[in-house]
């Protein structure tokens, strides 16, 4: 593995940067100022999407990829229970918010539905109320102090973000009593504190004061 220190192109509010812990250079990519849609950085990540990792000497661009790619390459901390099953577990959850939540309530997709006529609040929390629901459920079965049992895992590390993103669309979290408690448990985590948008150097002064 290369000795350099590791580059995270990001946005300070990137649902998909609240990631495993590493030491690494944070490079921020305004999303308002379209910043992503620039040669610079599409020349880095053809797909223009946040986040962009460079690491050993390769650039990866997915933040499920990122993730599995720092649990193989640094197992210091695993975020994957040797169990297959527990594994399988995880790993629906992480689906779950990655590949069927997110996608649909990101930057790009709302302003496409306001552009069109749609009110992209209500599309967003729609969206994100249909998927907690199926995680609420999921979670009566597998969750303790965390999402799968009393270690944080990969599943934690994606849902504590999409709890930020439901507050910030107002969200009642009474409507999902398991998510809340879990998120309130990573909340006190150190590694999630340094994580949160609001700590990132590219976060607004008039973020940064807010209660999230």
């Amino acid at each position: 593995m290369s000795s350099e220190k590791p580059i995270l192109h990001l946005y300070y509010r990137s649902f998909c940067s609240w990631r495993k812990g590493i030491d690494y250079k944070y490079c921020p990519v305004n999303l308002l100022e379209e910043a992503q849609k620039k040669e610079e950085y599409s020349d880095i990540n053809p797909y223009k999407f946040i986040p962009t990792l460079k690491i050993d000497g390769n650039v990866l661009t997915q933040s499920v990829e990122i993730l599995e790619y720092l649990e193989e390459t640094r197992p210091e901390k695993p975020l994957l229970p040797k169990d297959p099953y527990k594994r399988a577990l995880i790993r629906s959850l992480v689906q779950v918010i990655t590949g069927d939540i997110q996608p649909l309530q990101n930057m790009k997709v709302l302003q496409y539905i306001e552009s069109t006529g749609g009110n992209k609040n209500e599309f967003a929390i729609y969206c994100i109320t249909r998927g907690f629901e199926g995680i609420e459920k999921q979670l009566a079965k597998t969750s303790d102090k965390y999402c799968v049992g009393n270690e944080v895992t990969l599943a934690d590390i994606c849902l504590l973000p999409q709890v930020y993103t439901a507050n910030r669309f107002g969200i009642d979290m009474k409507k999902f009593p398991l998510i809340q408690r879990i998120a309130n448990n990573l909340s006190e985590l150190e590694a999630f504190k340094k994580a949160h948008p609001q700590n990132q150097i590219d976060c607004p002064a008039e973020e940064k004061n807010k209660i999230s």
